[in-house]
């Protein structure tokens, strides 16, 4: 992301003109690599997000709530005892360096007037929240860090803040174009983006690829490809930007970076609302971390199923080995009957194999495998009682299998339910469905209360649909295709799903005046291709879609969720098609 020296500029700007003598009258800590400050100011409140995450640090006025734990951490509870009630006098940086000091002052438990910083590094993985007295020595910090951990400085309480070291040239401190061209000629081998990058603080690809693009210069010439003109219109147009945060003649804009993903820098353009970069970047944090925390609790859960999914395949295929083995119990029972037929002609006799007529098959010799170590009666004791054991294990193994099979086939559906999620809150009724369910009872020792809140309100609405003034419910899962079909349709409802293949339940509204015949043709299939949207075959064409009233669809007792039988049906082939569209 492009939180550089030029947002990290862009943000203070802001904060200075709305939070100045504003009072701190909450902190929060939601998680380890936030804070957030409650401000009263100008007559309204606030709330300042300070985020050193490594991928997302940054800093900016949010209106999005987070859950906080039950009992403050200690950096938190730090904070409150030190700057709650605190002023806020003034907020800067050095230079464009990401590195934002916020000046408080207030009263001590001796009641005497007294300055603390806050000091906010934005660097990375180095990012760090400060807490500084008023002689610049370490109160304390969210992060603890030491020159012996490999950290360039000491960052512990009672030890003197320092800046970290920055070798790079300040912009702001340049006198004129013939400077800036002259620190670039020390790296002339290097891209102009690269050069700019590498030279400069505060300077980042995004920032800088956005104007090179903007001016039609190839980001990737050297130095000795770009005329003067070119040099002097970039440096120009730096400097609009750097005065233009002072004046609100720069703002952010959106982008898309080198990776093709959505990201943002600040450009020339007018502000139309105060705030308007923070807000613009708690939009923009908020809908990326909601984003990553649902695809991290997705593959999360998927890599769980996926792992269990592995077991059964295995269990079926240690099943179809004893099934094999079981496929020769007859010939065991044919050793018995011959070796008991042919016993006058032996005693006691140990032998390793003996040559009998099989009178199964016309007399034609067979020659059977014996132990020698016991005699020939009890070889043939011995074929009986396997036939048996493998007789026995057969019914016992197909049952297994059968189980197995279902198993794997609820599993799937599983995997088809996460494919179609679309929040976090999808996921949790996948979650409480799977935490509820004994094929995961080993994987979820210990795990099973997680989501207890959750499961309060396990099961949300179902997906809802007007076509041709009729209603169309689908559901989102197996727990809420249970809820679906068996509590909330009524009997006269007309219920669809994908012939065989994984899907959402889907029903039809009928409101007891609609009855399944040639008349409404056109609403069942609608509805037909919706079904076949919402399952495993909706990139398909030519799907088989079964349907019913909703009183012929039964729930077998201790079935799995969202398993069930039905009667009297008919079925629809049909392509595919998104009700949303």
């Amino acid at each position: 992301m492009a939180f550089d020296g030029i947002v990290t500029k862009s943000i203070i700007n802001e904060l200075n003109q709305n939070l100045i003598d504003g009072k701190i009258n909450k902190i929060f800590e939601p998680n380890k690599n936030e804070i957030l400050l409650g401000i009263y100011a100008n007559g309204k409140n606030f709330a300042l997000n300070i985020c050193i995450d490594s991928n997302n640090y940054r800093l900016h006025i949010t209106t999005n709530t987070k859950p906080n734990p039950l009992n403050a951490p200690n950096f938190c509870m730090l904070l409150r005892k030190h700057i709650l009630g605190y002023k806020i006098k003034n907020i800067s940086n050095y230079d464009l360096e990401r590195i934002v000091i916020i000046e408080l002052e207030g009263y001590n438990e001796l009641n005497d007037l007294t300055n603390k910083k806050l000091v906010i590094e934005l660097m990375g993985k180095h990012s760090n929240i400060i807490l500084l007295n008023d002689k610049n020595f370490i109160i304390d910090s969210l992060r603890h860090l030491d020159i012996s951990s490999n950290s360039s400085r000491d960052i512990l309480p009672a030890h003197l803040y320092v800046f970290p070291e920055n070798n790079k040239h300040s912009f702001i401190k340049l006198n004129d174009f013939r400077e800036f061209k002259n620190i670039l000629s020390s790296n002339a081998s290097l891209s102009i983006n690269a050069n700019i990058v590498n030279n400069f603080i505060g300077f980042s690809v995004p920032f800088v690829n956005n104007i090179l693009n903007n001016l039609k210069i190839n980001k990737e010439d050297t130095l000795d490809k770009i005329s003067d003109n070119s040099l002097y219109e970039l440096y120009n147009y730096i400097k609009s930007v750097l005065n233009g945060i002072e004046t609100n003649n720069s703002t952010v804009i959106s982008i898309i970076n080198e990776k093709n993903k959505k990201d943002y820098t600040i450009d020339l353009k007018d502000k139309s609302e105060n705030l308007e970069i923070n807000f613009f970047l708690d939009d923009f944090y908020f809908s990326k971390e909601t984003s990553d925390s649902f695809l991290s609790y997705r593959n999360s859960i998927l890599k769980l199923i996926l792992n269990t999914l592995s077991k059964y395949s295995n269990r079926i295929k240690s099943i179809d080995k004893k099934l094999l083995e079981c496929s020769n119990r007859d010939t065991y029972k044919l050793y018995g009957e011959l070796i008991t037929a042919n016993l006058y002609k032996y005693r006691n006799e140990k032998l390793e194999s003996i040559t009998l007529e099989n009178y199964y098959d016309n007399n034609n010799l067979i020659t059977i495998p014996l132990d020698s170590k016991i005699s020939v009666h009890n070889n043939a004791t011995k074929y009986f009682k396997k036939y048996n054991k493998l007789k026995n294990a057969l019914a016992i193994i197909t049952v297994q299998k059968n189980d197995a099979k279902r198993d794997i086939d609820y599993l799937e559906s599983i995997i088809y339910e996460l494919e179609n999620s679309k929040s976090i809150s999808d996921i949790n009724e996948i979650y409480n469905e799977i935490s509820e369910s004994s094929i995961f009872s080993d994987s979820l020792k210990g795990k099973k209360d997680k989501n207890k809140k959750n499961k309060e309100n396990s099961i949300s609405s179902p997906r809802e649909f007007k076509i041709d003034d009729y209603t169309i419910l689908v559901g989102k899962n197996n727990f809420q295709n249970d809820y679906l079909t068996t509590k909330l349709a009524d009997k006269n409802d007309i219920w669809f799903h994908t012939k065989d293949i994984h899907g959402s339940h889907v029903v039809l509204r009928t409101n007891n005046t609609l009855e399944i015949d040639d008349d409404i043709d056109d609403i069942l299939v609608k509805c037909a291709e919706i079904a076949a949207f919402y399952s495993k075959a909706k990139f398909s064409s030519n799907v088989p879609v079964d349907y019913c009233f909703v009183r012929y669809v039964k729930k077998p007792s201790g079935s799995k969720p969202g398993m069930v039988i039905y009667t009297n049906n008919k079925t629809l082939n049909v392509t595919p098609k998104d009700p949303n569209i």
